[in-house]
């Protein structure tokens, strides 16, 4: 396994084929900037991408949010991430918070977000760009941006409307409401609610199911349905065809096939 990433406000662990990142900035309910967490994240998808050991990345927080999102002590007092003028601030917002978007839906491996807090602005958002969401019951969501006079700088538009559909996205971002995770739940924002005490419990069990696969084609696949957002039926059609070639001639598959005939878990090396 290649060298894991210097993180200096999370923590990386690593049990088999999954990887856990728990933001670990409470003292700011986790906020993404004024803090390391941008830089850790993008740091973190990236030796995934590259470490072919890791299936499964599980993204949650620390403490009593999963993130607050941007530091608005800072916006107020026009510093840090916040600082100078329209083109120096979106110079900041390009090299800065949009690098998480950018990674996430870079990343190879599926991400579940265990949600374990209040979700809000930037947070809701990073849970937004994950593949898979549980949330414990007391979280809590929001795309709080226009409450500050602001916009998703983020992405979050784009991922939002992606999950729900233009008209219930733009009812959340347009009135900047706060949702419960029970009524997340029945819009679909998050696969599933569980107590607190479930939450890590739940998601490294999901996180298993899927790391138990046949490696390469778990990548293949999340390339795969990312592709299909973005791909008209023909071009798709064809990728699909290529990556089932590649599919077939891999030992896993092979593997696979026999666990299947003799009604066995399979034993998978990646190859």
């Amino acid at each position: 396994m290649n060298d894991r990433p210097q993180l200096r406000d999370a923590i990386l662990n690593i049990d088999g084929r999954v990887a856990s990142l728990t933001l670990n900035r409470d003292d700011v309910r986790n906020a993404l900037t004024g803090t390391a967490l941008i830089e850790d994240i993008v740091d973190t998808v990236q030796w995934i991408n590259r470490t072919d050991e890791i299936s499964v990345l599980i993204l949650t927080g620390a403490g009593s949010a999963f993130s607050a999102g941007g530091n608005i002590k800072e916006m107020r007092d026009r510093n840090g991430a916040f600082a100078g003028d329209a083109l120096e601030l979106q110079r900041r917002y390009r090299l800065g918070i949009q690098r998480i978007p950018l990674a996430l839906h870079s990343a190879e491996v599926p991400v579940i977000a265990a949600v374990n807090g209040p979700a809000v602005g930037a947070g809701f958002d990073l849970a937004c760009m994950c593949d898979l969401r549980i949330a414990a019951s007391g979280a809590l969501f929001g795309e709080t941006f226009i409450n500050l006079g602001i916009i998703p700088g983020d992405g979050g538009a784009w991922f939002l409307q992606r999950l729900l559909g233009y008209q219930r996205a733009a009812e959340l971002t347009l009135t900047g409401r706060l949702v419960k995770a029970e009524e997340a739940l029945a819009l679909g924002l998050v696969l599933e609610v569980v107590a607190p005490n479930q939450l890590l419990p739940r998601a490294h069990a999901l996180a298993a199911d899927i790391a138990a696969k046949p490696p390469q084609t778990v990548r293949l696949t999340k390339r795969l349905l990312k592709m299909a957002q973005r791909q008209e039926l023909p071009d798709f059609l064809d990728l699909s065809a290529c990556f089932q070639g590649m599919c077939h001639n891999t030992e896993d598959h092979v593997e696979a096939v026999k666990a299947f005939l003799e009604k066995r878990e399979g034993q998978y090396q990646g190859r």
